[in-house]
């Protein structure tokens, strides 16, 4: 089970990646944008790469190589010793959820920007937690 459910997050990351995590914009007569991890990340990268190589690891990489990396412990493909490291990914990951979450606290305290969270960012938090999850429950076995 614990198995399939590791799995399972192989196909729930991407789909978190392009949900709307946050509806933003001026006033709410102006409409709202959505902004998703994949369309922040691309205007990202037009303005700051430093921080778009930052959060695109944040984002894409350290929770996707994490369950790739707790799916090769399961099926007996890697050493549990990567374990620790692997864990250590996840909770980098985490901290990509707390970013998003200081930067909605911030913008809704002016006054004249509307913010919205939308369902992809309770995904992709949920995407991290059950990685840190099984990660732990790998780790007990």
């Amino acid at each position: 089970m614990l198995r399939l459910a590791n799995l399972t997050l192989l196909v729930l990351f991407p789909i978190a990646w392009f949900a709307p995590l946050l509806r933003a914009g001026v006033l709410p007569i102006f409409g709202l944008s959505e902004i998703s991890i994949v369309s922040g990340l691309q205007s990202l990268w037009s303005s700051d790469v430093a921080l778009a190589l930052l959060v695109t690891f944040l984002a894409i990489f350290a929770p996707y190589m994490k369950v790739i990396g707790i799916a090769l412990i399961q099926f007996g493909q890697m050493r549990r010793k990567v374990l620790p490291a692997l864990e250590i990914l996840g909770k980098l990951a985490m901290a990509d959820v707390f970013l998003i979450a200081l930067y909605v606290v911030v913008v809704k305290g002016a006054g004249y920007v509307t913010v919205e969270t939308g369902w992809g960012l309770y995904l992709f938090t949920a995407c991290i937690l059950a990685s840190l999850v099984i990660s732990h429950l790998t780790r007990r076995r």
